[in-house]
C-alpha cells in the first residue's frame, strides 16, 4: 500500500532573476503593484508607481543587488532557500516532498504548488516564512496561496502555519546564532533590526497600538486587542530572544529599517537608533535582524554595508552583523518540528 506524501511549501517573498535593471524593474513593479504592500487606493499606486518608483528606483536598486550577488550561486534569498529546503527535505525523509515558493519572481508559489499536487501529495503543509505576522508580507502570500490553490481539480487538504515570532525552537535557534558575537562590555550594545511598515497598516491590524507607533514607544505584550500587531510581535521576539541570552533591558534596542516613501513608518528607525548610541558613547553594535529568517538585500547590503558605513562615520569602533537563520542545523530542526506536528 502506498504511504500518503505530505508536501511542504517554503515561501518566502523573492527575488529579481538577475541583478540588472531590467530584471529588478520587473520584480519591483510585481512586488509594488500588490495592494497589500501600497495600500493606497489603485489609482494613487498606480501614479506612484509609474512616475514615482520605477522611472527611478530599479537602477539604484540594481546596483546594491550586484553588491551582494554571488557569481556563481546568484541571490542569496534564492540560495539560503534552496539549502534550507534541500536540508528539511533530509530530515523530514521519503514521506515529505519540500519545495519553494516565492511570492513575486522565481520560483513563484504557484511553481511549488504545481509541484507538490503533480507529486501527488495528499496534503501540503504552507509556511510563510515571516516570523511576525504582516498583511503585506504574510498576508500578501497567504493570498496568493489561496489564489493559486482555488483553481486546482485535484485539491488537497491544505494548511497554513504562519505567525511563529514566540516559537521556542525558533527563539532558542536565533539566540543560539546571535550567541557567539554578544558583547563583552558596557560599551557595547545588541540592535534587533525588524522591517519597518506604515503606521496606517498597524492601524488596521490594531488600533490600540496607534498612539504608541506615534510615538516610537515600545508595545505592550500581546493580547486579543493587538494580535494581529506586527509591531507588538517584534517587540515580543526581541524579549524572548534576550530573555534567552540573559540581557538585561539597557543592553539591546529594536529598531526598524527599510522605509519607503514619506509617508509615516514605524519606528525607531535603525539610522536614529546608531545616532543615539553614538551619543550615548557606545562604540561597537551587534545587529541581528529577526524578522527575516534568509540573508538577503535588507541584511547583507543595507544593514552590512550601509548601516555599517554609517556607523564607523559616527566615530564606531566595531559593527557586527549576525547572519539570519539561512539553513542552520537548529533552525531546519525547529521547522521540522512544526511541521510534523501540524501533520
Amino acid at each position: 500500500m502506498n504511504k500518503t506524501k505530505i508536501g511542504v511549501l517554503l515561501i518566502n517573498l523573492g527575488t529579481p532573476d538577475n541583478p540588472d535593471t531590467k530584471a529588478v524593474r520587473r520584480y519591483l513593479r510585481e512586488f509594488l503593484s500588490d495592494p497589500r504592500v501600497i495600500d493606497l487606493p489603485w489609482i494613487v499606486r498606480k501614479v506612484l508607481l509609474h512616475l514615482f518608483i520605477l522611472p527611478f528606483r530599479p537602477r539604484k536598486s540594481a546596483a546594491a543587488y550586484r553588491a551582494i550577488w554571488d557569481k556563481q550561486k546568484g541571490s542569496p534569498l534564492l540560495f539560503h532557500s534552496v539549502a534550507l529546503k534541500e536540508a528539511l527535505q533530509a530530515t523530514l525523509g521519503a514521506s515529505y516532498q519540500v519545495e519553494i515558493g516565492m511570492r513575486y519572481g522565481n520560483p513563484h508559489i504557484n511553481a511549488g504548488v504545481d509541484k507538490l499536487l503533480q507529486a501527488k501529495c495528499q496534503e501540503i503543509i504552507a509556511l510563510p516564512l515571516f516570523p511576525q505576522y504582516s498583511s503585506a508580507a504574510s498576508g500578501s502570500a497567504i493570498q496568493a496561496l489561496l489564489k493559486s490553490y482555488a483553481v486546482k481539480w485535484n485539491m488537497a487538504a491544505l494548511s497554513i502555519k504562519d505567525q511563529f515570532y514566540k516559537n521556542d525552537g525558533y527563539i532558542a535557534a536565533k539566540a543560539e546564532i546571535i550567541k557567539p558575537f554578544l558583547p563583552q562590555n558596557e560599551k557595547s550594545h545588541v540592535v534587533f533590526s525588524y522591517h519597518s511598515l506604515p503606521v496606517r497598516q498597524i492601524q488596521k491590524s490594531s488600533q490600540e497600538c496607534a498612539k504608541t507607533c506615534f510615538e516610537n514607544k515600545p508595545c505592550s505584550q500581546i493580547g486579543t486587542n493587538n494580535y494581529f500587531c506586527y509591531r507588538a510581535q517584534c517587540f515580543e521576539t526581541s524579549r524572548l530572544i534576550a530573555q534567552h541570552l540573559g540581557l538585561l533591558e539597557n543592553q539591546y534596542t529594536v529598531a526598524f529599517q527599510s522605509r519607503l516613501g514619506r509617508t509615516v513608518w514605524i519606528g525607531p528607525d535603525i539610522q536614529s537608533v546608531l545616532f543615539e548610541l553614538r551619543q550615548q558613547k557606545t562604540e561597537n553594535v551587534v545587529i541581528a535582524c529577526p524578522s527575516f529568517v534568509a540573508d538577503c538585500l535588507e541584511t547583507i547590503e543595507e544593514i552590512g554595508m550601509r548601516a555599517k558605513e554609517q556607523w564607523l562615520a559616527l566615530g564606531g569602533h566595531e559593527f557586527t552583523l549576525v547572519p539570519c537563520l539561512n539553513a542552520h542545523p537548529l533552525w531546519v530542526k525547529a521547522l521540522a518540528k512544526i511541521i510534523t506536528q501540524s501533520a
